[in-house]
């Protein structure tokens, strides 16, 4: 007779890859699929780099007059406004004035604490944010923590190389594990920073 010894330690690992798992599954059912205001006016419109389509996006939507500003963060440091006007061919060369970018940023943290220091210097309220649809969620965790009195509006883009039946692709699979992960670790650290803080006030005299 074969017995099977019960590890608590192996449970544990196989409840969280569990847990890890429908999460995913709910994460990827959940990216938006469209842009659900294409209307409102805001502020500025901030792009973030590192996708395909978002810097074109942003520039159309400059051009439509849905804000005044558009600031685009995280390009690198060689990049200069007008290497951006001919992404579009819709774009007004006037609008050139409109445009900031920023250099200081490398990943999405850096991404909202730059358009954070932007926003605050140049007296805006009020955002519409461009990044891919599996990215939104998470930028707009970083965002809202970075920028807490700023009206953000989401307008996702949809790159052609992600699919939208995600798993049966392994680059596109693979891609939105990464960034499930990556929303869970902020969403975690997030919580328990507001956890220790609002103890830290709870303790003050």
């Amino acid at each position: 007779m074969v017995k099977f010894v019960s590890n608590p330690i192996v449970g544990c690992i196989g409840l969280v890859a569990l847990a890890w798992a429908g999460g995913l599954l709910w994460f990827g059912a959940t990216i938006p699929t469209t842009v659900e205001d294409k209307a409102t006016h805001t502020d500025a419109i901030v792009v973030l780099t590192g996708g395909s389509e978002r810097i074109e996006t942003g520039l159309t939507l400059l051009d439509e007059g849905l804000a005044e500003h558009l600031f685009v963060s995280g390009v690198g440091e060689q990049v200069k406004t007008g290497d951006l006007l001919p992404r579009t061919r819709v774009l007004r060369p006037e609008l050139r004035d409109s445009i900031t970018v920023g250099t200081a940023a490398n990943n999405t943290p850096g991404n909202a604490i730059e358009t954070a220091v932007w926003a605050r210097a140049s007296n805006v309220h009020s955002i519409r944010l461009v990044t891919a649809a599996y990215h939104m969620r998470r930028s707009l965790l970083e965002f809202h923590a970075a920028m807490p009195g700023v009206a953000i509006v989401p307008h996702a883009v949809f790159p052609a190389t992600v699919k939208s039946d995600w798993w049966r692709y392994p680059g596109t699979a693979s891609l939105i594990a990464r960034e499930y992960t990556k929303f869970l670790a902020t969403w975690v650290l997030q919580h328990l920073s507001g956890e220790r803080a609002g103890r830290a006030t709870k303790d003050a005299p």
